[in-house]
């Protein structure tokens, strides 16, 4: 995947003891104010990649995440699949995104995109971002201790680890948020946002 994907953003600068905590598909009122207080109860700072749809229908809480030191990212518009969607209309879709967002930060929905799509969006200026360790917070059968497990195996310096503030993951991942930050923290990482 990451020879398919040249160019892209898997994992920040590994000398550093810095990882980033990045959520995916908010912001959404049932749990982003949660992830927000979380993340000041423990001081950390996150990336949050945002269906712009969900920030134009909350800008409430894309104002709260901006206010709090955070950074905002586009996934796309709509949450658009590339894979099932021509080139025009997927860049069209994420430029619509950034006309809310306002932010050239990138990831796209679900990891995936067209080749031809990832090289529209470089050359549209945007550093798109995936990452190095996923928790799996989105499936029901993982649990908090097991979304824990996977971060302390894979996370290294400069990881970036993608979470979820969705209604889909909302409940799993809100549990396994402190114990992921606890960790983390006690292994002397220190937890930033992307720019």
């Amino acid at each position: 995947m990451q020879r398919l994907y040249r160019g892209v953003v898997w994992r920040m600068n590994p000398s550093s003891k810095v990882v980033y905590l990045t959520f995916d598909d908010g912001p959404i009122p049932q749990c982003t104010p949660q992830v927000l207080d979380i993340l000041r109860q423990y001081n950390a700072k996150a990336t949050f990649f945002m269906v712009a749809e969900n920030a134009e229908r909350y800008p409430e809480l894309l104002a709260r995440v901006k206010a709090e030191g955070h950074s905002i990212g586009n996934h796309t518009y709509s949450h658009m699949r590339g894979h099932q969607s021509c080139n025009h209309t997927y860049v069209a879709n994420a430029l619509h995104g950034e006309q809310i967002l306002h932010s050239r930060l990138f990831r796209p929905p679900h990891g995936r995109m067209r080749y031809s799509q990832k090289k529209a969006m470089l050359q549209a200026g945007y550093t798109i971002y995936l990452w190095d360790v996923l928790t799996h917070d989105y499936n029901p059968r993982y649990t908090p201790e097991k979304m824990l497990r996977i971060v302390q195996r894979f996370t290294r310096n400069g990881s970036i680890i993608v979470l979820h503030d969705s209604l889909k993951s909302c409940d799993r991942m809100l549990l396994a948020l402190p114990l992921i930050i606890q960790w983390l923290q006690s292994q002397g990482y220190k937890l930033e946002s992307l720019t």
